[in-house]
């Protein structure tokens, strides 16, 4: 099987994680994409819980289960939550699928941070979506919308439903575990 594996801290995962999904999906030899929310941010980026954002993500997958899965890999990966933790400890658990990494254009400028970045690429092919905002010859496709989980978090606690911005099964799971409270 071939597989995409679409990390991110997805605090919360909205449309712009949705789309970027569906494109890989629709254009790449991809038979399915997997969300993988980070469990520890590498760079001490806050989070709201683990089980809270798999829940977040699952919801996001409601009506493309068949093709859009999460994986909750990153939780069982001893480590510092860097990519190449995450792939040297599930390309064994999946000998016969063949992974690719799917980042977008936004982040080319932090890969010097990443840690092991040529053995990433030697593990898995990387596939760079265009961002709206952040164009780059390196990437594909048409820019995907710049959507910011700060914003939508934001607009949370200020009591705002980001509607356009977030699946309604998404906005659901927020409220039933009254995620990003009110200031």
């Amino acid at each position: 099987m071939n597989v995409a594996l679409l990390g991110g801290s997805f605090n919360p995962p909205h449309v712009g994680h949705l789309l970027a999904a569906m494109y890989v999906r629709s254009t790449l030899p991809v038979d399915q994409v997997w969300l993988v929310p980070s469990f520890h941010h590498p760079f001490g980026k806050a989070l709201a819980p683990f089980e809270d954002r798999v829940a977040m993500c699952e919801a996001l997958t409601v009506d493309s289960k068949e093709w859009l899965k999460v994986s909750r890999a990153e939780s069982q990966v001893q480590g510092e939550g860097r990519t190449i933790e995450l792939l040297e400890w599930l390309l064994p658990q999946h000998p016969h699928d063949t992974f690719r990494w799917i980042i977008g254009s936004d982040i080319l400028a932090d890969l010097p941070k990443w840690k092991a970045w040529d053995r990433i690429q030697a593990l898995v092919q990387v596939t760079v979506l265009q961002r709206s905002g952040y164009p780059s010859d390196q990437a594909i496709g048409p820019p995907i919308p710049e959507v910011s989980s700060t914003q939508i978090r934001k607009a949370l606690e200020e009591g705002r439903e980001p509607t356009a911005l977030v699946p309604r099964p998404v906005l659901q799971v927020i409220s039933e575990r009254k995620l990003y409270p009110r200031r």
